[in-house]
């Protein structure tokens, strides 16, 4: 009883952030990746129009069963629902912006980038092989740095996610043993012997920051926020980058959008010598024939108004905008396929 009212209490908190109100006049829920971007986005329009967003923040996969159930106009997820059960559903699916998932540490004496790190090594530590930070193979990627005889603690997501499915499927693809033997997905069965789960981007931050030799992944925006360690990656060209808007626009530079039926395309390990490794878009499905028409169109007024003025914002929490090309087909192609 206790744990369901807490629930209901983060949910609430979560909406009153983005719109201020719990009678607001655009429901969403979904994916933890872009909140802090929506809540930006969302006190923005709300000054300017008088209309409110009330998003959950609950992950992707909640955000898929409230969409399927109907309770919401749109759903929100960075695991990309495939065509044919966009089809099924009666869905489309179009990204709203494009972010990073970063490897966070808790390990003192360092700075944030200081420390490097290859996919196939970061796999070794979330498959649990790798379960001490002075492990010959760190201390072999980090010449000139001491690292400590102290434990790896892998904190994961204990929710279904996107964030998540984008991790696995980057770690699936720099690894053949994270492949074979755990896989991509919204929700996998984590190896580590030392791991703790969290809920949302925020409980994996908090998890991150409270135990002390930990490693995670979260949404860029939230190791700004929180002011977190992370390590540098190396990429498909083998340079060690940083991340940032700049490496994020950078893995998105040669995304081919309508490639795949819903846009759901991956970009995880995308070639160029700026790319970051984990650069991902967030999702918004919506149905073709909405039963609410005019809340249907109010969301995507609210889209179409970040689409053209959300651009500064999102930059600021280091978000990629989608760039006006794209946007244009969204609403031509995409857009124009649900009933007004």
């Amino acid at each position: 009883m206790k744990r369901t009212f807490l629930k209901t209490v983060a949910v609430a908190l979560a909406s009153m952030a983005v719109g201020g109100a719990f009678a607001a006049d655009i429901t969403g829920a979904g994916a933890t990746f872009p909140f802090p971007m929506y809540a930006k986005w969302a006190e923005a329009y709300k000054k300017e129009t008088g209309t409110g967003l009330n998003y959950q923040s609950i992950g992707s996969s909640g955000g898929i069963r409230q969409i399927r159930a109907k309770t919401v106009a749109f759903g929100a997820t960075d695991a990309p629902v495939s065509g044919a059960d966009l089809d099924k559903d009666g869905m489309v699916q179009f990204p709203a912006i494009i972010g990073g998932t970063v490897p966070v540490i808790n390990l003192d004496g360092f700075k944030p980038g200081e420390l490097r790190v290859t996919g196939p090594v970061l796999a070794e530590i979330f498959l649990g092989k790798i379960a001490k930070w002075n492990d010959a193979k760190l201390s072999a990627l980090n010449p000139g740095k001491t690292l400590p005889d102290q434990s790896i603690t892998v904190i994961h997501r204990a929710d279904g996610s996107g964030t998540t499915f984008n991790w696995t499927d980057y770690l699936s693809v720099v690894s053949k043993e994270w492949a074979d033997s755990v896989g991509k997905g919204a929700a996998v069965k984590w190896p580590a012997a030392s791991s703790v789960g969290g809920k949302g981007n925020e409980g994996v931050a908090a998890n991150v920051t409270r135990v002390k030799g930990a490693v995670g992944y979260v949404e860029y925006a939230y190791v700004k926020k929180n002011n977190m360690n992370f390590l540098q990656l190396q990429n498909a060209d083998g340079k060690y980058v940083s991340p940032d808007d700049a490496t994020f626009a950078a893995a998105a530079a040669s995304a081919d959008w309508f490639s795949v039926p819903g846009m759901g395309i991956s970009m995880v390990n995308a070639k160029g010598a700026n790319s970051w490794p984990v650069s991902t878009a967030s999702f918004i499905l919506m149905y073709k024939d909405p039963a609410d028409k005019a809340q249907s169109a109010e969301v995507l007024k609210f889209f179409d108004w970040a689409f053209k003025n959300g651009k500064g914002m999102a930059a600021e929490l280091d978000y990629v905008p989608l760039p006006d090309s794209l946007t244009a087909e969204i609403r031509s192609k995409v857009w124009s396929q649900i009933k007004k």
